[in-house]
């Protein structure tokens, strides 16, 4: 990804032969935690598209997401949003270089983990990143998706 290079990062983009659609299968691939895939889910807050970076052991409660950004209803995007938003497929989505700007909230979680691992734009593509790199590259506002039981 040239906006890695443009942004100062020495991340590289690593294509892989095992798919990296789930944070189950990107962590098996990558050989790291599940908690360390910081997931790039779509959701619909009051119907615009807003970028969710999470931890991939986690599940985002939509109800707890709605009141930290002062919508109504937080609910899941179907993939045909999902493509419209970022102009990438369900399961690839990077954290950047979408179409249009999409607001982008990040799950404190991932700040657990030292190297965390997104994915590139597709499912098979990653590239390592530390939290601190991927708050500044995108901009996100920092969030809980999940309640601490």
């Amino acid at each position: 990804m040239d906006l890695l290079a443009a942004a100062g990062l020495r991340s590289q983009v690593r294509t892989l032969t095992d798919s990296t659609r789930t944070a189950a299968e990107a962590a098996m691939a990558l050989g790291c935690e599940v908690g360390a895939i910081a997931s790039s889910l779509v959701f619909l807050a009051d119907g615009v598209p807003v970028l969710v970076l999470t931890s991939g052991s986690h599940r985002v409660d939509t109800d707890l997401l709605a009141r930290q950004i002062g919508a109504r209803a937080v609910t899941r995007a179907t993939a045909e949003d999902v493509r419209t938003a970022t102009g990438q497929p369900i399961g690839g989505v990077a954290p950047v270089g979408h179409p249009a700007p999409v607001p982008t909230y990040i799950d404190v979680e991932l700040k657990k983990h030292g190297e965390l691992w997104a994915a590139a734009g597709t499912p098979h593509s990653v590239f390592e990143i530390a939290y601190e790199d991927l708050l500044a590259l995108t901009g996100a506002t920092e969030v809980t998706v999940e309640e601490n039981l």
